[in-house]
């Protein structure tokens, strides 16, 4: 078994303390958003072109950007375990979503919600500052190449499970896609953007996560709570996916002859709670799109405690046993 040092521990340790602090800025986010509803500062109209801005603009610059900070060639083709671990993992959490929807007796559409939202994490919303910050080098490549598998599966199993429509290759081509690629492009030819127009992306990038999570503060505050909170398999999708399933896969990663950082990465992404474009994407196709809103609500506020609580067990009970 792998023999962990003291210098990694302390590593993990910080780590904790880093997602501690970015829960903290993510709940403040939302608040924002809660609060410009109550005070009418933002109606319907305004939350989606919110939506539309993050979506559009600000998240496909902030992938774009941070995929070109720090990361080589050298790097980028270390990092293709990471493609085949997605791809073990989605499999993974679509066989355990269609299990856990049968146990609960779910029925259509509901239930092909339930099973999009068990399989897809708040990568880009959440999941892009918490790692930006764990790992600056390479958190947002991991990020990025995690993406590849994310937005293929969302755009083929997601559009069908929240639609019933056949599969068009063409709904691929999106602003976030794109600045997967094209980052990854210039990276490999040895392109680097202007120093004025790589501050300027940056800082529009930098804007996505507040604004998202604004978003999701402003979509929660017309939410009829009570409704949702009554839904039992929200809670066990909280158990399975957010809690055990990130701590099952750390353990069995230790085996895995990849680096710590990339481990930690898989565990996080892992435990992210329902991605918010499930609900954009079930509400286009007239489906159960207030289940998924409130499958987002409970999955985030869930979030904030369980985040926290499979860093804690991974650094002082998981890895001393590694």
């Amino acid at each position: 078994m792998k023999t962990v040092t003291n210098d990694e521990g302390m590593v993990l340790l910080a780590e904790f303390q880093i997602v501690i602090q970015q829960i903290g800025l993510f709940v403040i986010y939302m608040i924002m958003g809660v609060l410009l509803v109550k005070t009418k500062v933002l109606n319907e109209r305004g939350i989606a072109g919110v939506s539309a801005v993050v979506i559009k603009l600000a998240l496909p610059l902030l992938i774009f950007t941070n995929t070109l900070h720090g990361v080589t060639r050298t790097v980028l083709f270390q990092t293709w375990p990471l493609l085949v671990l997605a791809a073990l993992l989605y499999g993974l959490l679509l066989a355990l979503g269609t299990v856990a929807a049968s146990l609960f007796h779910l029925q259509a559409p509901r239930r092909q919600v339930f099973e999009a939202v068990s399989l897809f994490g708040n990568v880009g919303f959440m999941g892009i500052p918490i790692l930006t910050s764990l790992f600056p080098s390479r958190g947002m490549l991991y990020v990025a190449v995690f993406s590849i598998v994310d937005q293929l599966m969302l755009w083929t199993v997601g559009i069908k499970l929240t639609s019933g429509e056949r599969f068009n290759w063409h709904k691929l081509i999106s602003p976030a896609t794109v600045g997967i690629a094209l980052a990854l492009l210039m990276i490999l030819v040895g392109v680097q953007l202007p120093p004025y127009l790589d501050g300027a992306l940056s800082k529009v990038g930098a804007t996505a996560t507040p604004l998202a999570l604004i978003y999701l503060g402003a979509v929660f505050a017309g939410l009829q709570i009570r409704r949702y909170l009554k839904c039992r398999e929200l809670y066990g999708l909280v158990l399975y996916k957010m809690l055990i399933l990130p701590l099952l896969i750390f353990m069995a990663l230790q085996f895995v002859p990849i680096p710590a950082s990339m481990r930690f990465t898989l565990m996080v992404l892992t435990g992210m709670p329902a991605m918010s474009a499930i609900v954009m994407l079930a509400k286009h196709a007239g489906s159960d799109g207030d289940y998924a809103v409130g499958a987002v609500f409970v999955t985030t506020i869930a979030a904030i405690f369980t985040l926290p609580i499979i860093c804690w067990i991974a650094v002082q009970w998981l890895l001393p046993l590694f």
